[in-house]
This record gives structure tokens, C-alpha cells and sequence, in this order.
């Protein structure tokens, strides 16, 4: 990783977290437990790569960070982190281990972990409503991207849904694709485009920031499915081998390591080609990219 990439994933975080710290409740706050739990697992790491992207995508288009970005990336956390709480349950995947601490059901318990999700999807929607966007229809577009990009048509819950019925099943390329696209690629997705909404982005550059992030998250995933392969739990922060010993639809199970590491390739050049209009205004956004792909964690 290069010393400018490393500043702006550190800069991009410290606004995230600054963010996070200001609207999530305080552990001192009653009901103590559920707070407690948001923040356990809220700050218990991560890239915050969802809210820099929002924030990049953000600064490409105003050619300076809106002063809404910061939150409106703190709200796609949000998500991202109710998603995860979700995703760790027993009945679900069943994990013991997010970004390299205990899943918060094995911390406060099942019921507790599941309303500190619910808790925090709310929040995230609350956060966009408040969000100071120049119009309230920007408001509007915001929350409108982001649900759909955590919603079951062509979403995050869509994709978990897909994911879980492919279990143990012969799965096709398309099924696949779909997967991978609605789970993952989808808030990547609504991250970009929500940015580029609050840098005052026109429809035809939201199109063409959409097909970025949907093309980007397909490749962030791509690359995931081959970690949990390639390393460790220690290196990955969450338990290693999960995909295979589930018997995940992933790409190296049905394309190989070698081939499916073409494919994030491949759609990682085709997303980057939607960034040629900014030229060096989406350097950031180009650098944070090819971080995504050549990541080891």
C-alpha cells in the first residue's frame, strides 16, 4: 500500500468515526445495553472503505468534500455494521469472530445483537432525513438510493437471501453473479451514488456512478470470496474458511482462484473507465479502488 493511499484511508476514517461518535447514542444513555452494543460493534474496526468511497465520490464530483458527506457516509456504515450484526447470528452464519473480536450476540446475546441491527439501520435513516443537503429532494434521492441498495430487490437483503437458499447447491454463473452484485456490490453501490448525489452530481453522472460502485462491489467481493481462501482468520479479522466449510456459492468454488482473480480484474478496469470524464478529480477515487482489489484483509 502506498503512503497516499494508507493517509487517505487514515484521513477517510477519522471523518467516519468523528461522524459515528457524534450520532450514535452514548453508552451512558438508557437502555445502556443496546447502545453499549451498537458501539461494540460499530467500533470495532474496519476499513471504513463504504463511507470513504461516499465521501470520494463525493469530492470528485464538488471538487471539495461537501459538508453532508461525512454523515451521509456514517449512515452507510451504519448499515454496513447492522448488516454484519445480522449476518454473524446463530441462524444465520453463525460466526464468533468481526474484525477480529467477538460478534456482538457472543458479547450481549442474541435478542440484544438483533435490536442493536435494527437500532442501527433506523439511525442510518434518520441520520439521511437530517442529512444538510442543499435541497430536500437530494434528501430524498439519498434515502431512496440507499434503501434500495439495502433492500431485497437487487439489494443487500436480496443477496443474503440468495445467498443463504444457494447453500449446498450446484449454483449457475448467473445465480452467482446475483449473489454477489445484491449482497455486497449493491451498498457499494448506493455508498458512490449517494455522494455523488451530495456533490451535486446530474443524472447522467449518477448513471455513470452507479455503474462504477455496482462494477467496484462486484470485484470488492470477488476478491473476498478468494481471502477466505488465501489467509487467515488473524489476517482477516473474522473466522477464515467459513465459505468452503458452509459450502458458500463463491467464485473460486465454481471458477478457480486464477480465474476468478481475472474477473475482479476485469470488472475493476470496466469500473474505472466510468471515472475517465473526472480525470484527475477522481484520482482518490481510483487510488481507494485499486486498494480494493489488491488488499490482503
Amino acid at each position: 500500500m502506498t503512503a497516499d493511499v494508507l493517509s487517505l484511508l487514515n484521513t477517510g476514517a477519522a471523518l467516519a468515526d468523528d461522524a459515528l461518535e457524534r450520532l450514535l447514542p452514548a453508552p451512558t444513555i438508557e437502555p445502556h445495553s443496546i447502545h453499549r452494543a451498537m458501539r461494540h460493534s460499530t467500533f470495532a474496526g474496519g476499513k471504513r472503505l463504504r463511507p470513504i468511497l461516499c465521501m470520494e465520490a463525493a469530492r470528485c464530483v464538488a471538487r471539495e468534500l461537501p459538508p453532508a458527506a461525512p454523515n451521509l457516509g456514517a449512515a452507510i456504515e451504519m448499515v454496513h455494521t447492522y448488516s454484519l450484526i445480522h449476518d454473524d447470528l446463530p441462524a444465520l452464519d453463525n460466526d464468533d469472530l468481526r474484525r477480529g473480536k467477538q460478534t456482538c450476540h457472543k458479547v450481549f446475546g442474541e435478542a440484544i445483537a438483533i435490536l442493536a441491527g435494527d437500532a442501527l439501520l433506523t439511525l442510518a435513516f434518520k441520520t439521511l432525513a437530517e442529512a444538510p443537503l442543499d435541497t430536500a429532494m437530494r434528501r430524498v434521492n439519498v434515502i431512496e438510493e440507499v434503501a434500495t441498495a439495502a433492500g431485497t430487490v437487487n439489494g443487500m437483503v436480496g443477496g443474503q437471501v440468495a445467498d443463504i437458499e444457494a447453500e449446498g447447491k450446484e449454483v449457475t454463473p448467473q445465480i452467482l453473479e446475483f449473489i454477489h452484485r445484491s449482497k455486497t456490490a449493491a451498498l457499494i453501490r448506493g455508498a458512490v451514488t449517494a455522494g455523488g448525489i451530495a456533490g451535486g452530481a446530474g443524472d447522467a453522472h449518477i448513471d455513470r456512478l452507479r455503474r462504477f460502485g455496482e462494477q467496484i462491489g462486484w470485484a470488492f467481493q470477488i476478491v473476498d470470496d478468494i481471502l477466505d481462501v488465501e489467509e487467515s482468520s488473524a489476517a482477516l479479522g473474522k473466522t477464515a474458511g467459513k465459505d468452503e466449510a458452509q459450502k458458500k456459492a463463491t467464485y473460486p468454488a465454481l471458477y478457480g482462484i486464477e480465474k476468478s482473480r481475472a474477473m475482479a480484474d476485469d470488472l475493476s478496469k470496466k469500473a474505472l473507465r466510468e471515472l475517465d470524464c473526472y480525470g484527475e478529480r477522481a484520482g482518490r477515487v481510483r487510488a481507494l479502488s485499486q486498494f480494493l482489489l489488491a488488499r490482503r484483509s
